[in-house]
């Protein structure tokens, strides 16, 4: 027995109808949405009026200021906008092919991993294709996942933050996250044999601003050990905000690991001799449940697998999102 056709197709869904209902959600007015697709408005009203009795629903209310998305509009809507995305992708991906690149992947990572797995990973897909097209944005985890799910990325090397729909996607764990104690060369706290809690609570600070992935766990540090937080402090998350203060004064600061290696390996920084009961929680691939990646993109995830794997003892399928 044949398998029964596709909703879509006993619809005869179009792509216009598609654009007829994101441009209705965007301007809440059949008049102004037709206009923005040059469509008469007849024809537009027909186009949705169309679906409506194909799918058995209404997937606008009617108002006398205009249209508003019923529930069954709005899940249509955001799939809609979702398709119309990857049709986008596909034309530039061709466009691309036709004119000899292999493919624009955008990657998206958090510092840490930005500053030591990204720029070995990148190389290594380079290696293997010259010719791909990679853009990089380091940003904060929300603001990166946000991109994600807006289909403005690719992948993310990140953390899913609670206000996010995890249901929608995939994390695979890299690594946690250890931090340490930087300061200018030349700190009489370099020098010191007994680096405690009650000692660096007396430091001046630059310190992560309220709500930042690493601030909470540092005020908990000190609470832990009966103490308050330092009291001289500055707030900042800019690393060249930090690493200049730091060179103009006596200032300490907490930083990831990877990124205090790194400005010490340049002669920036210094790196105190404590270890503190505190990191940040694990980082990792983050990649949408609901998009199969282009073939660039699958090849940029790849080497970054591959790279992780060497670089943090982890043991990663090599395979797509399902």
């Amino acid at each position: 027995m044949p398998a029964p056709l596709p909703w879509y197709l006993r619809a005869r869904l179009k792509p216009r109808q598609l654009l007829l209902l994101v441009a209705l959600a965007e301007e809440g007015n059949i008049h102004r949405a037709s206009e923005l697709l040059r469509m008469a408005q007849p024809g537009a009203s027909k186009l949705l009026k169309d679906l409506e009795d194909m799918l058995g629903v209404e997937l606008f209310e009617r108002h006398s200021r205009g249209m508003r998305p019923t529930w069954y509009g709005d899940s249509l809507i955001r799939h809609a906008r979702m398709v119309l995305a990857t049709l986008e992708e596909a034309g530039e991906e061709l466009e691309s092919l036709k004119a000899g690149k292999f493919g624009r992947v955008g990657v998206g990572s958090v510092t840490s991993p930005g500053v030591s797995l990204l720029p070995a990973a990148i190389s290594l897909a380079k290696r293997e294709q010259p010719y791909l097209q990679i853009s990089v944005h380091i940003e904060t985890s929300d603001v990166l996942v946000e991109r994600l799910s807006r289909g403005e990325l690719d992948m993310v090397i990140g953390r899913v933050v609670e206000r996010h729909d995890s249901s929608l996607l995939r994390f695979e764990r890299l690594a946690d996250e250890p931090v340490s104690v930087i300061a200018r060369a030349g700190h009489p706290l370099l020098n010191a044999s007994d680096l405690s809690l009650p000692k660096l609570q007396q430091a001046q600070w630059v310190i992560p601003p309220v709500g930042s992935v690493l601030r909470h766990p540092f005020d908990v540090m000190f609470r832990q050990a009966g103490l308050e937080g330092p009291q001289v402090v500055v707030e900042s998350a800019s690393l060249l905000f930090i690493t200049n203060m730091l060179q103009e004064s006596d200032f300490i600061a907490v930083v990831a690991s990877d990124i205090a290696r790194y400005y010490a390996k340049h002669g920036m920084v210094a790196i105190l001799p404590v270890q503190l009961p505190c990191e940040m929680e694990a980082f990792g691939l983050v990649l949408r449940k609901d998009r199969l990646l282009s073939p660039a993109a699958s090849k940029v995830l790849k080497a970054l697998r591959m790279t992780a794997s060497s670089m943090y003892g982890v043991a990663l399928k090599n395979e797509e999102p399902r």
